[in-house]
């Protein structure tokens, strides 16, 4: 899906001049992690590091979209979203698994201590950003997607049980996970640029 499927999606808009746009929805994985006490933030200009072989897949899709872009001219957009939460997101995803797993009294299997950071974002937020590319990006161009609001994935795993009246003894920590990257932290001033702004917060949105 991440490599051919891509390269199959490619081939749409270099045969018919009727797509006058694409934009391919990446993820900040591609850059690899950030260490926990930095302030360093990856932006579109940083290097692909993938720790993964999903992360490595993305980024093989995104290096076709350039080939695509210096090769054919297509209109090709790239962006990298920062983790997604909201209604609906498929169950095996932290907040909705920990979300459920509380909710039925069983037990959140937090990966190694628990301090791995991740930057989160609202679903209404990403998809207003991809269509801020749709009507304004350029061609050829990178977009980091972010709001800012890190939070450990113990901290997530509290506000949950806060919310949910539930105690703080139903997490138990489990053997980490390979290649578990420790931090994502993303720069999303380029976007914000063509008018983008995010408009939920965590502690708005996680009741709901």
């Amino acid at each position: 899906t991440n490599v051919l499927g891509v390269q199959s999606l490619l081939e749409a808009p270099r045969k018919s001049p009727n797509v006058k746009k694409m934009v391919q929805v990446s993820t900040d994985e591609v850059w690899g992690d950030l260490s926990l006490n930095t302030k360093e933030k990856f932006s579109e200009e940083s290097p692909f590091k993938p720790n993964s072989p999903y992360a490595a897949s993305k980024a093989a899709g995104d290096l076709l979209c350039r080939s695509y872009y210096q090769t054919y001219g297509l209109p090709i957009v790239v962006s990298h979203s920062v983790n997604n939460f909201g209604p609906r997101q498929f169950p095996e995803k932290l907040i909705p698994f920990f979300t459920l797993r509380a909710m039925q009294n069983q037990s959140l299997p937090l990966y190694g201590n628990g301090k791995n950071v991740r930057d989160w974002l609202y679903v209404d937020d990403h998809t207003a950003a991809i269509l801020t590319l749709l009507e304004k990006a350029k061609a050829g161009e990178v977009y980091a997607i972010s709001r800012g609001e890190e939070y450990s994935n113990l901290e997530i795993a509290n506000k949950i049980l806060k919310i949910l009246g539930k105690p703080k003894n139903i997490i138990t920590f489990v053997g980490d996970r390979p290649a578990h990257d420790r931090r994502y932290s993303v720069n999303s001033s380029k976007i914000k640029r063509l008018g983008w702004k995010p408009k939920y917060s965590i502690a708005e949105q996680l009741q709901k």
